[in-house]
């Protein structure tokens, strides 16, 4: 944790108090549809005279609020990205502001109690010293009232001074050297004055001026940094266009992302804001006497109220789901770098679920429900990102005959929790909620997820079995086609049905431009890429099919007499078929091999001259298995 990150979140609060305000429109929205001093006659709206000054005003602040707000909130998102050098600078200016102002209010303050204890002073104290009378002015300062004042008044003069020297390391940080560094001394003029009898009247307008004068020190040396600040901003400009023009857009985005440290600040952000909520409830004596899933459940409702609180939680969830990626990786013994992204694409399904359930806007009650529902469709999700790293995996131990039974254990324990977890949570949910559009979502992935993990478990059987035959098992790749169409064919139909669960949300539920689009791209990745996919294939197998079975089957003689192994798996041949240019082949690899070409492994000559010319190289679409076939290195 840098100093640059934490000097990164007080921008991020002041974004956040904006959004909680919503940039003042609540207001103008009262105060053009006032609810007070309107009278409706005859389904005429007007309003008394009297008032519609007050109402032009009170438009008009409204109007200066929501300007002022957009401009506060602009500043704080430039002051957020700024790079490091120039937002320390921009922090020493600020504290600097500050210092000048908190020395004006303890001038204000000391000032108006020092006057009332002037007036209780009933002895003159310049005539005492004038006139050296000792004994008057021992009994003078042995009175409790001047005793308070000169306590004031070097209490005040102390304090000033400290901030006097606090505002002169800050200007000297800054680089800006005070050419006026006696004016840092108008610090103590109002305590100074203060002293002269007769000026009590003036001491208001002195502590004013005085403080004008360190301001004046502020105005010079942001005047001076303003040619700096432009040419940061053309800089900007230019670096911002020469990477998009070079790399594009998510290239500057990535990288920007990276230079802010956004998930750590964003962290820190919301640690700080629910350590904030929990330091209040811990100062409530109302609150004392809640059980602890009412306060975690006031935590979680206020740390999700605002669109930059929802970010913090989003970067919470991030953190915890990728080391939840990281444990299983631990488990499987995998070390894949794209399994890490699990930490992002968690990120964006959350947040994204926010948007589209209007997570801000709800009630406390409903927003801390649609929570619930979120997180739980985020597990869902999470369970099918697992299955991604342990099928490949399967495939992997199956296909190579890893003899590592330790490695093979790991992943059939993970497969077991993918089969009993999501088995679990549907007997909670169903016992414990009514039916809804909701429950069938979370129902249909974890169903899902059931039925994928079942089909890899069948298949990696299907492998074993094949290792540890001695003969070439030629219907291994029908069973295995036809495994994997099962299990996509279930996909696909909970596709639509999810598609559908939407439709009936958005139109009788709640509608939206974040749900409609959400729902045009699983419409167009999830269903209809899905079935085009599916349908080329099942295209291709078919005419794979009808080449070889027109092809003549090797008879045991002319086997006999060939006496070797297929060319394509170097497999011992029980059956071959035979090509035009008389080469011995399995028919299943035969097959397999068409996916990639209609020529010949051995001679290159064109299998089906008539056909050739409409036939598509196939190399795109060729399942991972059928290579693995044709170079037995890669399997």
């Amino acid at each position: 944790m840098t100093l640059c990150n934490l000097l990164r979140v007080p921008p991020i609060f002041i974004m956040d108090e904006l959004f909680k305000s919503s940039f003042g429109l609540p207001e103008i929205v009262e105060t053009l549809f006032p609810l007070n001093n309107v009278h409706h006659n005859s389904s005429i709206v007007y309003m008394e005279s009297d008032d519609s000054a007050q109402y032009y005003k009170a438009i008009l602040l409204s109007f200066i609020k929501i300007i002022f707000s957009c401009i506060i909130f602009c500043a704080s998102l430039c002051s957020f990205v700024l790079p490091a050098k120039y937002l320390y600078l921009v922090y020493l200016h600020s504290v600097s502001v500050c210092v000048v102002l908190l020395s004006y209010w303890t001038n204000v303050q000391s000032l108006k109690v020092l006057s009332g204890k002037y007036e209780n002073i009933k002895i003159d104290i310049v005539d005492e010293v004038i006139t050296l009378d000792i004994n008057g002015i021992f009994k003078l300062f042995t009175q409790l009232e001047i005793i308070d004042f000169l306590y004031l008044i070097c209490r005040n003069t102390i304090l000033q001074c400290c901030l006097s020297l606090v505002f002169d390391f800050l200007q000297t940080a800054t680089k800006q050297k005070s050419i006026h560094k006696i004016l840092s001394f108008s610090f103590i003029i109002p305590t100074l004055i203060a002293l002269v009898p007769g000026t009590q009247g003036a001491l208001n307008t002195v502590a004013v001026l005085a403080t004008l004068l360190p301001l004046f020190i502020m105005i010079k040396s942001l005047w001076v940094n303003i040619f700096p600040l432009v040419n940061l901003i053309q800089e900007g400009y230019k670096y911002t266009k020469t990477i998009i023009n070079n790399f594009g857009i998510s290239a500057f985005l990535e990288n920007e992302w990276n230079r802010l440290n956004i998930p750590i600040v964003l962290r820190i952000f919301w640690s700080m804001r629910v350590l904030e909520q929990t330091l209040y409830l811990l100062t409530d004596v109302d609150v004392k006497n809640e059980s602890m899933f009412d306060l975690i459940k006031y935590l979680l409702i206020k740390g999700c109220d605002t669109f930059t609180a929802v970010l913090g939680m989003t970067s919470f969830v991030s953190y915890f789901c990728h080391y939840i990626g990281a444990f299983f990786q631990w488990v499987l013994l995998t070390d894949d770098v794209d399994d890490k992204s699990i930490g992002t694409i968690s990120a964006v399904l959350f947040y994204i679920l926010a948007l589209q359930t209007g997570l801000t806007g709800l009630e406390p009650e409903k927003r801390f429900i649609r929570l619930y529902r979120n997180i739980c469709l985020l597990f869902s999700a999470l369970l099918h990102y697992i299955h991604n790293i342990v099928n490949p995996l399967l495939m992997s131990l199956s296909a190579s005959h890893n003899p590592s039974l330790n490695r093979h254990i790991r992943a059939l324990l993970v497969c077991g929790f993918l089969i009993i977890f999501p088995i679990a949570m549907l007997t909670y949910l169903w016992s414990n909620h009514s039916i809804s559009t909701w429950l069938l979502a979370v129902s249909s992935f974890n169903i899902e997820i059931i039925i994928k993990v079942l089909v890899s478990l069948a298949v990696y059987s299907l492998f074993l079995i094949d290792a540890y035959r001695t003969t070439f098992w030629e219907q291994l790749d029908d069973y295995v086609y036809y495994i994997k169409s099962f299990g996509n064919t279930v996909e696909f139909c909970f596709g639509i049905f999810l598609f559908l669960n939407g439709v009936y949300i958005m139109v009788f539920v709640s509608g939206g431009a974040v749900r409609a689009s959400m729902m045009c791209i699983h419409a167009y990745f999830n269903i209809w890429c899905d079935a085009r996919d599916g349908w080329r294939v099942f295209i291709k197998r078919r005419t794979a099919v009808k080449k070889i079975e027109s092809l003549p089957e090797a008879t045991s003689e002319q086997l006999a007499e060939h006496d070797d192994v297929c060319a394509i798996c170097y497999q011992n041949m029980g059956t071959a078929k035979i090509t035009k240019c008389n080469h011995f082949f399995h028919g299943v690899c035969l097959r397999k091999w068409l996916y990639v070409q209609d020529r010949c492994p051995l001679c290159h000559d064109i299998l089906y001259k008539t056909e050739s010319a409409s036939s598509p190289p196939m190399h795109s679409n060729q399942p991972q298995e059928y290579q693995n076939v044709i170079d037995p290195e890669n399997s």
